[in-house]
């Protein structure tokens, strides 16, 4: 066993190292990431080579991938960023979705359980799927038992909004766009990093709701604190370190937000539903102030939220959304975020 350990190891690290050292000799692909950790690009005499971590995956991509499939709505902003809407040939909830598609993708049925005949009736290139539990995993070996190529996509395990945008690479990669998502990321970036010049800390924040007695908040490792402390918002914590969000008591939250400035992620569309799916969320100076936001400015009645697309692509309008609540700013100026009358 140990054995098994040392050679895994010992190839995770000669592919992070091949990973993050470029080498001209193989050709124009900025080999290295700047954020992202959970896939690696280089190139060969043959094409592109792609390597995501969890799990281990390896492809070879020797010419653009035309008919692609997604199990995730976070995939369709990126490929819409792209100019390769095109590909998309197969999608699961399709009534999710919120970009502009061409209307004539197969639907695959539940993304929890997609239908194995359409997947194959697709003809895919690739099934783009994602793992957020061992259910999700088992319909993707499933698929590729019966002879769906499946690639894990997996920017939601990145732990900085920078780092998860970083993805469009792969789709990049993918589709023959790589330099387009490069420059295309490298925008954001640069956008991105020129807005956390402009903050100040001294405006707190809270997040999350109230259910059945628990309410959950985003550790020191999720993307919304990383968006948070981006913002120059003052936030209990960013030091915390877990992998999962934060359960609290309601006598737990009170202590560490009563008093908080704004509340940004809250649950309802107006402060009445909000105070309706719970009294305690008027116990908070944000609900008393009338400082809380949604994520819901850009959404369709049906649910379909670009916050889960354009937002994931585009981390940049995020943080200006945030940084405009933190100072009070008009509505009129949010991408993303909507204010709860």
């Amino acid at each position: 066993m140990r054995v098994k350990h040392t050679i895994i190891l010992i190839f995770t690290l000669l592919c992070f190292v091949g990973c993050t050292q470029h080498s001209a000799e193989q050709g124009s692909v900025p080999e290295g990431n700047k954020y992202a950790t959970g896939f690696c690009l280089h190139e060969t005499d043959t094409g592109v080579v792609v390597e995501v971590f969890q799990p281990y995956q390896r492809i070879c991509v020797k010419e653009p991938m035309k008919r692609l499939g997604t199990m995730s709505t976070v995939q369709v902003g990126f490929l819409y960023a792209l100019d390769a809407i095109d590909c998309l040939a197969a999608v699961c909830n399709p009534e999710l979705i919120y970009t502009p598609v061409k209307g004539d993708e197969i639907d695959l049925g539940d993304s929890m359980k997609p239908s194995a005949e359409r997947t194959l009736q697709a003809g895919l290139d690739v099934l783009l799927a994602v793992n957020y539990g061992q259910y999700d995993n088992l319909e993707a070996t499933r698929l590729e038992k019966l002879g769906v190529f499946t690639l894990y996509i997996n920017e939601w395990q990145e732990h900085s909004p920078l780092a998860r945008a970083e993805w469009i690479r792969v789709l990049g990669a993918l589709t023959g766009k790589l330099h387009q998502a490069d420059s295309i990321f490298n925008e954001v970036e640069s956008k991105y990093l020129s807005l956390t010049r402009e903050v100040s800390e001294s405006v707190s924040i809270m997040s999350g709701n109230n259910f059945r007695g628990t309410w959950y908040v985003p550790s020191g490792k999720n993307y919304l604190a990383y968006l948070f402390k981006d913002a120059g918002a003052q936030y209990p914590f960013y030091d915390d370190e877990r992998e999962t969000s934060i359960p609290l008591t309601v006598e737990e939250t009170l202590r560490y937000f009563h008093d908080a400035d704004v509340w940004v992620g809250a649950g309802g569309n107006s402060l009445a539903e909000l105070a309706e799916m719970d009294e305690k969320h008027t116990w908070f100076k944000a609900f008393q102030d009338g400082r809380v936001y949604n994520w819901r400015k850009q959404r369709l009645p049906n649910g379909a939220n670009n916050f889960w697309e354009r937002g994931v692509v585009h981390p940049e309008e995020m943080l200006e959304d945030v940084i405009h609540i933190l100072n009070n700013a008009p509505d009129s100026v949010l991408h993303f975020a909507n204010r709860l009358y």
